[in-house]
């Protein structure tokens, strides 16, 4: 099967503590199922390595990373917006029965994630 290329992205930064790594991992793994049968076409979750403050702003101050933290970044491709639209509204709509989509059962802190919705504008492959 030929490699879609995406229509649509969501890009994510998420501070998670360093001890819940493999934990942060493991949530990926599951709910990536979840989000590839409502449609979406990749997932890439990275653990920041080389992440050095800046002058003006930087990926740290962004999740107001604490000791003891890691910047997680990642980003979900998705064929187009609308497919993208369609699936998080699947997924709200069971956030409000599934105790696992709780804020407190997340593996990291919500509240200081940064997120939004992108239309590519370059895709190399």
């Amino acid at each position: 099967m030929a490699k879609q290329t995406p229509g649509y992205i969501d890009g994510f930064l998420i501070p998670v503590r360093n001890e819940d790594r493999e934990t942060y991992r493991a949530h990926e793994a599951k709910w990536w199922g979840e989000f590839r049968a409502l449609g979406a076409l990749s997932l890439v979750a990275g653990w920041g390595d080389e992440v050095p403050p800046g002058k003006q702003t930087d990926f740290l101050r962004a999740v107001d990373l604490q000791d003891g933290e890691s910047v997680v970044f990642c980003w979900m491709t998705w064929p187009d917006k609308a497919t993208r639209d369609k699936a998080y509204a699947a997924m709200e709509a069971r956030s409000k029965s599934d105790p696992d989509m709780k804020p407190e059962a997340m593996p990291f802190d919500g509240k200081r994630m940064v997120y939004g919705g992108f239309v590519p504008l370059l895709v190399e492959e």
